[in-house]
C-alpha cells in the first residue's frame, strides 16, 4: 500500500544549498559527479516514496549557464549490450537519450567518454556513430593497480594517458547511464590533466545512495545494495568519516577504495585535500528529508524483493547470474523479509494461477486493495487485471464489460487472421486502446480511462514472465511489476 515519506519540496531546496556551497568552494573549476538516474530516478522514487523522478535535473537546469555535461559510458558495458532495467534500453541507446533530455532541459553536452576503452567493433562502431552525429568523443583506459597503485595511477602512464577532456565552462556534471561506469575515474583523471595545465580544479559528488546519514542496515541503504548485487558494491561504514570525526556514516566500497587516489590528487592540485573523507566528497541531503520512516522502510523492503524476482527472471533468461540471486537472497534475511508473505500481489497471484490451471496476475492498489486478472480466450491475465483493476478504481462493477465486444472481436481478427499471431488475446497495450475507443460511447469506459493515474505506485506480480510490451505498459502507468522466472509456454524461443 503506498505511503509518501519523503519531502521533495525540502530536498530540493536543501540539496541546491549544499550544491552551490561546493561550487562557491572552488571557485575555478569543478567536476561534479552525478550518480544514479538524473531525468527518472525510479529506484530513489521507489525507495523513498514522494521523491520526484526528475528533482534532480530540475536543480541542475538553474546551473545551466554555467555547466556543461559529460556522460561517461563504460566500454565493456556497450560489449555486453548492457540494459537499463528500468527502461529496458542498452546502455548506448540510453546515451542517446540522455543527451537529447539534457538539450531538452536547456543543458550542454560537452562530450562522451568511453572508459576502460579497448577497440573492438562494437566499441568502435558506437564511438564512430556519436561522432557522425557530431559528438566528440574521448577514450580513457584501464589502469593496472586502480584504485591502489596510487604513484602509478597519478602519473603520465595513469590518468596522462586518458585523452584530455576539452571543457569550456566552471561547472561539468559527470553523469553515466548506470553505475560502475568510471564517473569518478573521469573526474579524477581530468583534475590531474587541469592540474598539468595550471588549473585549479575541484571534486564534489552527488550520489543519492547509500545513503550516509541512516544507519548501515536501514532498509534505503540495503535496496541499494540490492540494485547494485551484479556489481558486488558492499555499503560499508567510512572508516575515514569514523578516525576523523569519530562518528559513522554510511559509504559503499568503491568510494572507500577510491578515497586515498582522490585525496592524493588533491593534495598535489591545492597542497591539501579538503576531504577528510569519502562522505565528505557528498552532496546528499536525501535523508534529511525522510518524514515517514516506516513508509520509506515498507517502500524499500518491496524494492528488494522486486529486484529479488527480477534477478530470478534474469538467471531463466540466461542474462543473469546465480551469485546475484544469492545476494539479494541475504539481504532479504538479513531484514527477516519473506518474498512471498511479504508482498500482498504474489500470495494471490499464485492462488488464481492454482485455481485456474493458467498464468494470472494480482494488482495491489494504493489503498491496499487486491484485484486478480486470470487468463481466457479473451484476454491474457495482465490485461484482465489490468481492466479490474481500473473498474475497482473507478467504483464500476466488476461484472460490467467497459470494452464493447463489437470493438474487441475486429482487433483479435486483424492479429489473428491480418498480423498472423497465434494468440488472439490481447495485451495490455491494446486493451487500453480497445478501452479509449470505447470512451467515445460508453459513461463506464470514460469512468475507467479517468482512474488510469490512480495506478501510479500500484503493486502488480504476474505467475509467468510478460512479454516485453506488458512490461513496458506496467512501467508507463507507473504499476510496480514483478514475475515468478517461468514462461507460459514450454517454447525455446521467447519474445
Amino acid at each position: 500500500m503506498f505511503r509518501r515519506g519523503f519531502d521533495n519540496e525540502q530536498y530540493l531546496k536543501l540539496q541546491s544549498q549544499k550544491i552551490k556551497e561546493r561550487i562557491s568552494y572552488f571557485g575555478e573549476k569543478l567536476y561534479l559527479e552525478f550518480g544514479g538516474k538524473l531525468f527518472d530516478d525510479f529506484h530513489a522514487a521507489r525507495v523513498m516514496p514522494g521523491f520526484e523522478p526528475d528533482s534532480k535535473i530540475r536543480m541542475l537546469s538553474e546551473l545551466k549557464d554555467d555547466a556543461e555535461v559529460v556522460i561517461v559510458i563504460n566500454s565493456e558495458d556497450i560489449e555486453k549490450n548492457k540494459v537499463r532495467g528500468d527502461l529496458g534500453i542498452t546502455y548506448d541507446l540510453d546515451v542517446l537519450r540522455l543527451i537529447d533530455a539534457f538539450v531538452g532541459y536547456g543543458l550542454t553536452v560537452g562530450s562522451v567518454v568511453m572508459t576502460r576503452y579497448r577497440s573492438t567493433p562494437v566499441s568502435d562502431a558506437f564511438k564512430l556513430k556519436l561522432e557522425k552525429l557530431g559528438i566528440t568523443v574521448y577514450k580513457h583506459y584501464e589502469i593496472n593497480g586502480y584504485p591502489h597503485n596510487i604513484p602509478l595511477i597519478a602519473s603520465d602512464e595513469g590518468f596522462g594517458k586518458n585523452e584530455y577532456v576539452v571543457t569550456t565552462r566552471p561547472v561539468v556534471i559527470v553523469t553515466a547511464p548506470g553505475p560502475g561506469s568510471g564517473k569518478m575515474a573521469t573526474c579524477l583523471s581530468q583534475i590531474y590533466h587541469e592540474n598539468k595545465r595550471g588549473i585549479k580544479a575541484g571534486y564534489a559528488k552527488f550520489e543519492t545512495f547509500p545513503v550516509w546519514n541512516l544507519p548501515l542496515s536501514h532498509p534505503v541503504n540495503i535496496a541499494y545494495e540490492a540494485a547494485t548485487a551484479d556489481l558486488a558494491d558492499v555499503n560499508m561504514l567510512d572508516p575515514f568519516h569514523l578516525e576523523a570525526y569519530g562518528a559513522t556514516a554510511v559509504n559503499y566500497n568503491r568510494d572507500v577504495e577510491v578515497f586515498p587516489v582522490l585525496s592524493a590528487i588533491l593534495k598535489e592540485i591545492l597542497g591539501d585535500c579538503p576531504y577528510k573523507s569519502p562522505t565528505d566528497m557528498g552532496v546528499n541531503m536525501a535523508g534529511f528529508c525522510i518524514y515517514d520512516d516506516e513508509a520509506v522502510s515498507a517502500a524499500a523492503k518491496q524494492e528488494i524483493i522486486r529486484r529479488y524476482y527480477t534477478a530470478l527472471c534474469g538467471v531463466r533468461k540466461g542474462n543473469g547470474n546465480e551469485p546475484e540471486v544469492e545476494k539479494i537472497e541475504l539481504l532479504l534475511r538479513k531484514l527477516g523479509t519473506d518474498a512471498v508473505k511479504d508482498r500482498a500481489p504474489v500470495a494471490q497471484a499464485l492462488a488464481k494461477s492454482e485455481e485456474t490451471g493458467a498464468p494470472a496476475v494480482a494488482i495491489e492498489l494504493n489503498d491496499g486493495r487486491v484485484v486478480t486478472g486470470k487468463t481466457s480466450p479473451l484476454l491474457g491475465a495482465s490485461a484482465a487485471a489490468l481492466l479490474n483493476a481500473l473498474k475497482a478504481e473507478a467504483g464500476i462493477d466488476k461484472d460490467i464489460d467497459i470494452i464493447s465486444p463489437e470493438i474487441l472481436a475486429p482487433i483479435q481478427r486483424l492479429k489473428t487472421e491480418n498480423l498472423g499471431n497465434h494468440n488472439p488475446r490481447l495485451h495490455t497495450d491494446e486493451v487500453l486502446i480497445a478501452l479509449a475507443v470505447s470512451a467515445k460511447d460508453n459513461v463506464h469506459s470514460r469512468r475507467a480511462m479517468s482512474a488510469l493515474p490512480a495506478l501510479r505506485h500500484a503493486e502488480a506480480h504476474s505467475t509467468v514472465i510478460l512479454s516485453q510490451v506488458d512490461v513496458t505498459t506496467f512501467r508507463k502507468l507507473g504499476v510496480n511489476l514483478s514475475c515468478e522466472p517461468k514462461y507460459q509456454t514450454k517454447k525455446l524461443y521467447h519474445n
